[in-house]
């Protein structure tokens, strides 16, 4: 089992930028591969970004290319998402997530995650 809970959600400006977190109790972190999700109001829960359990490999969506950054960090067992240069579109309920360690063809897809956090709303005011 693994437990997980975000942090670092809020409101900010377009433009602006945040930095989440999410803290994982249970299983060794360092052994499972960890996600970000979002979802909007109306809308599916959509694939931010991933990183495998040694940081090697990080996907990200295109939408949030060249803006976001994965990364974790074993030794604290937390997993962070920093925003930059948010936009309106952003504006969403942002989920972590974990696996343990499967396949990389299917590491930015929801229904192979084992685990998920309670979720922290990021509003991206224009």
């Amino acid at each position: 089992q693994v437990q997980l809970a975000e942090s670092g959600g809020g409101l900010v400006q377009a433009g602006g930028s945040l930095r989440l977190s999410c803290a994982a109790s249970g299983r060794a972190f360092s052994s499972i591969d960890m996600a970000w999700f979002r979802q909007a109001p109306g809308k599916e829960r959509e694939f931010v970004a991933a990183i495998t359990w040694n940081s090697d490999i990080t996907p990200y969506a295109d939408s949030v290319k060249g803006r976001f950054t994965i990364s974790r960090d074993n030794a604290k067992s937390t997993l962070y998402l920093q925003m930059n240069s948010l936009k309106p579109e952003d504006s969403a309920v942002y989920y972590c997530a974990a696996r343990v360690r499967r396949s990389i063809a299917t590491i930015t897809l929801s229904t192979q995650y084992d685990y998920w956090g309670q979720g922290t709303q990021v509003t991206v005011s224009s």
